[in-house]
């Protein structure tokens, strides 16, 4: 049985990951490399465990989120399809099954806000993992008055939580950001087709999904 721990270790899985954050950078993105991908992972194994599922379940979520933007490699378009053909291919060659290469794969090709859909649990709970990664700390550029509206939104960011409660149904992202260096409203230029992504699949698990900004909630 393939575990989170065999693919973080694997070294052709570590280049590829790696050359795929070299080209996203090389593009002006913020980083896409081991911390976010360690980041999503752990996080999706948790919101699948909270929400109930048995742990096999949730180790799939892990290696899908760990798995996720290897397609950035290829190209940064249909990066969701690419990545989870090369992750189908590097899970079979690591001896995992079809049943569970199935999963994995259509939860990678389905994480892209332009063209994705929580089609199963994994999937679910790679989308809100993946989406509420805003941090300062994901900004490659260090010169302020050149940053794109993608570093400001990640920049002003000086906390972030994804929130789940059971008990009120409901999975929010609360954030605490800067205002002087990034007006609320850059928020939903950038992130309205992310959130209503993460409402649907928030609506997987039978949630409401909210957006909480400085305290004030906004979805």
């Amino acid at each position: 049985m393939v575990k989170i721990g065999d693919v973080r270790q694997n070294e052709e899985i570590k280049t590829y990951i790696r050359r795929a954050d070299e080209s996203v950078g090389a593009m002006g993105y913020t980083e896409h490399s081991f911390a976010h991908m360690n980041k999503c992972s752990q996080l999706a194994g948790r919101l699948l465990r909270e929400m109930g599922c048995d742990e096999r379940t949730a180790e799939l979520g892990e290696i899908a989120a760990y798995l996720h933007d290897i397609g950035n490699m290829v190209n940064r378009e249909d990066l969701s399809q690419s990545g989870a053909m090369m992750a189908f291919f590097l899970l079979n060659k690591m001896g995992m099954g079809p049943e569970e290469i199935s999963t994995i794969v259509a939860a990678i090709g389905n994480h892209d806000e332009s063209n994705g859909f929580p089609v199963n649990a994994p999937a679910a709970a790679l989308i809100l993992a993946d989406k509420s990664d805003v941090r300062r700390s994901r900004v490659r550029n260090r010169d302020a008055a050149t940053f794109d509206i993608h570093d400001r939104v990640n920049y002003a960011v000086e906390h972030g939580a994804l929130i789940l409660d059971k008990e009120g149904e409901s999975v929010a992202l609360d954030l605490v950001i800067d205002t002087e260096i990034c007006a609320v409203m850059d928020y939903f230029e950038i992130f309205l087709d992310r959130m209503l992504l993460c409402r649907r699949a928030a609506a997987f698990f039978s949630l409401k999904f909210g957006l909480i900004i400085n305290g004030n909630k906004l979805l």
